[in-house]
């Protein structure tokens, strides 16, 4: 039976004024028509954190509160992810303007925080349903329960529910021709629409559906469990009396109540009873649709998304992939780093009851997993060839960005510094989340670096503390990674160049060099002792260049001969706490000279001498001699002789000073040459060459004692070339104050003596602290010049 009525509600209105209007910048409003709702949605960052909605038609602007939305048909809620505020209206929800139930236009005012000023943007869209109205359509929303009927449903046959004869008994003694509703609880009373209306329910009469929309929780409601799931049943009959004939209409709104669950394989399920009523849910299921964010698709649809439904012990199950499409994924921490996924599932079931009437079921169920654990994870990308760590944070989501980075301790905010040798690098990924590569070369100063001895292998560490934190609320939490290399490693060596001049040394250094000493003998090779010695040194980045010019402290000379020699140089390189040699460097270079002289650390004088300017008319080099006339030559040639002697023999002369002695001798031409020398040329020619050894007292250990000199290094000598005294020859830094001229014979007059076994008594030493004490006394009071035989 067709019936045909209209009512009013009177509503309570307030007016909320606003700052002004303005538009809406591009992507940051989204509103989409479903089938059978508006969802608008806007970006947080654009409204603040306090949105606010106001719904507008002629009447006036009413602002949606929490109770007003459950009521009117409005849904609002906020995600943390995306991060926006979601409006969803049903098309049946108040203020919106219906025609004919086909074409539906909505009027909102967005109230955002700008600065903290309030500024409302005005909002309105129109639509269409896609899919034509079933005769009944119940839907679970969030905070409410809907329902509407067509208008000329006929009147149901078949079994009558218990209630319906009181139902009617009641209707018809006490209607009137005003609308009146009871609600079957308990006792039920008939109470007016507009009763009704003030005890939170909504009826409304379109061109051709009645609706009628409840808040959970009312009064009139009652809660049951079928088949082990809660539900919510609210039953409202609504009646008038026109004359004798009783118009009903049962307005009957089930829901389940199922909170979900989460199952630990990886689904989130959610369940419901295919029977929620007899009046609601028919007994022939025609199909069953599930989807996310109010939109169902079709069954072969939400299987390749991985949702799974099955009918268990007359109860539909819904089960979706922790990580279907469609859901809304967010980090918290809590200790440690977590995440939740949320769904806006959406059910939809068809059937059809015994009359052959259609029913629409709708539920719209917000689902979320409990805290689930989520790692990140680091992986070690170090090739050793390139002497840096490369280390990866990866799995990195989107709502969690990098800090700050502890590297062993020390604090670097990122990004780092453009003058850090280190640097850091995101990576972004396709499925939503982003990684960062970090490099740090392996002398850096914030690696720690420990040589391992007894595998001659250098370890490199890294202790990394990643700082990340969740965004928007800024929630930090920590992330710990060590990488660690080892090097198999060698001592330095050197490239070594022989030159006229001496020999060049070349290390091209390499990041763990430093962990040998380098040393010319016992002495580490630094800045002072190339300056001491005479070297010359070039140290960069890149590499040590050392040259060592020829006769320098720490040559080593051999095949000396008139027409040249060897010399030998050896850089040591020491481990730094036992100073044991790990590794040499030894260069030996053919040298030549026209003229040189070598004093060793052993006392012995080695000289070649250029005598062209000495040498008298038709005189030879092979005809000279030192002061001791049996003390010639080795070598001669035309203009050059080579005298090898000990320091204290051939007639040397002994020059103490306080800081250095100094060994002479003289090379003299035979009485013959000198007869032969043109006298009117004789002030002009020289014909006294002086060569002289002097060694510093500091470095000496013994003075010649029964044939013992011992020196810490060689001597320098030099060869005077003069036709004068030699008085004052010595260089101003190693003036002497005493004076010991000794004249040593190497050849005796023997005579006759009775023959008696040799006894070779033990060297005798003289410490040279003692002789310098002795020296300075007599030399500081000038009372007498001391003569000392040194060779006894």
């Amino acid at each position: 039976m067709g019936f045909w009525f209209s009512f009013s509600v009177t509503l309570l209105l307030s007016f909320w004024a606003t700052v002004k209007c303005d538009q809406i910048p591009n992507g940051v409003l989204h509103m989409e028509c479903h089938d059978r709702s508006l969802m608008i949605a806007a970006d947080l960052s654009f409204t603040g954190d306090e949105p606010r909605f106001e719904a507008v038609d002629e009447t006036g602007v009413y602002p949606i509160t929490v109770q007003y939305a459950a009521e009117c048909g409005y849904c609002i809620r906020v995600l943390p992810v995306p991060d926006r505020v979601e409006l969803r209206a049903s098309y049946f929800s108040c203020h919106t303007n219906n025609k004919d139930d086909e074409v539906f236009t909505f009027n909102f005012n967005l109230i955002a925080t700008h600065e903290g000023q309030e500024v409302s943007y005005a909002l309105n869209k129109t639509c269409s349903p896609s899919l034509p109205w079933s005769p009944r359509e119940v839907t679970c929303e969030l905070n409410y329960m809907e329902v509407s009927v067509r208008s000329d449903v006929t009147c149901p046959t078949g079994t009558k529910p218990n209630d319906w004869d009181a139902t009617v008994q009641t209707a018809y003694s006490g209607a009137t021709s005003d609308w009146q509703v009871m609600f079957q609880k308990d006792d039920p009373v008939p109470m007016n629409l507009t009763e009704a209306h003030e005890r939170g329910y909504a009826f409304d009469l379109t061109d051709g559906r009645l609706v009628f929309r409840t808040p959970y929780g009312q009064p009139d409601s009652f809660s049951t469990e079928v088949n082990g799931v809660p539900v919510e049943v609210v039953h409202a009959t609504l009646f008038s009396r026109q004359s004798w004939v009783v118009l009903m209409v049962d307005l009957v709104a089930a829901c389940s109540m199922d909170e979900g669950s989460y199952d630990d394989s990886g689904y989130m399920m959610w369940q419901t009873p295919e029977v929620l009523h007899p009046l609601v849910s028919g007994q022939h299921a025609m199909q069953i649709n599930t989807g996310v964010n109010g939109e169902p698709v079709e069954q072969q649809v939400a299987e390749q998304r991985g949702y799974i439904v099955e009918k268990h012990n007359n109860t539909v199950q819904i089960s979706i992939p922790y990580n279907a499409e469609g859901g809304y994924r967010k980090s918290f921490v809590s200790g440690d780093l977590f995440e939740y996924y949320v769904f806006d599932l959406c059910l939809e079931k068809l059937f059809v009851d015994g009359d052959h009437v259609d029913t629409r079921l709708r539920f719209h169920r917000t689902l979320a997993t409990p805290l689930l654990p989520y790692f990140l994870f680091t992986v070690n990308r170090t090739v050793l060839e390139e002497l840096t760590f490369t280390v990866y944070l990866g799995d990195v989501p989107e709502d969690v960005e990098l800090f700050a980075v502890f590297m062993n301790g020390e604090e670097f905010t990122v990004p780092f510094m453009n003058t850090s040798s280190h640097t850091i690098t995101k990576v972004v990924h396709p499925n939503n989340t982003h990684g960062y590569t970090l490099k740090v070369p392996f002398d850096d100063p914030v690696v720690i670096q420990q040589f391992i001895k007894e595998d001659e292998r250098l370890q490199h560490r890294l202790d990394i503390n990643y700082t990340l934190t969740v965004l928007p609320e800024n929630q930090p939490f920590y992330h710990l990674a060590s990488v660690m290399a080892l090097m198999d490693v060698s001592p330095p060596i050197f490239d070594a160049v022989c030159s006229e001049s001496g020999i060049s040394f070349r290390l091209d250094h390499r990041p763990y060099d430093y962990l040998w000493l380098i040393t010319i003998g016992s002495d580490p090779l630094t800045s002072e002792l190339v300056a001491q010695h005479g070297y010359i040194m070039s140290n960069d980045s890149q590499s040590l260049l050392l040259e060592v010019p020829l006769f320098t402290h720490g040559y080593e000379y051999k095949e000396v001969t008139l027409n040249g020699f060897s010399g030998t140089f050896e850089i040591l390189v020491r481990d730094p706490e036992t100073f044991t040699v790990q590794s040499s460097t030894v260069k030996t270079c053919p040298f030549s000279s026209t003229e040189f002289i070598m004093c060793s650390t052993d006392g012995r004088m080695t000289v070649v001498a250029d005598l062209s300017l000495a040498v008298p008319h038709r005189g030879v080099p092979a005809r000279t001699n030192l002061l001791d006339k049996f003390c010639g030559p080795k070598e001669t040639d035309n203009t050059r002789a080579f005298f090898s002697f000990p320091l204290n023999s051939c007639g040397s002369t002994v020059k103490l000073g306080k800081e250095y002695v100094t060994y002479e001798n003289e090379i003299f031409f035979s009485k013959l040459s000198r007869a032969l020398k043109n006298p009117a040329d004789s002030s002009t020619d020289i014909d006294r060459v002086i060569i002289q050894c002097t060694y510093p007292l500091a470095g000496l250990h013994r003075l010649f004692s029964v044939y013992r000199f011992e020196s810490d290094s060689e001597g320098v000598g030099s060869i005077v070339h003069s036709a004068h005294s030699t008085e004052g020859l010595i260089s101003a830094t190693m003036e002497p104050t005493t004076v010991v001229q000794t004249r040593v014979t190497t050849r005796r007059t023997r005579r006759p003596v009775s023959r008696r076994p040799g006894y070779y008594p033990a060297a005798q030493h003289i410490k040279v602290s003692s002789f310098l004490r002795n020296i300075s006394q007599k030399g500081a009071r000038g009372q007498m010049q001391t003569k000392v035989n040194v060779l006894l």
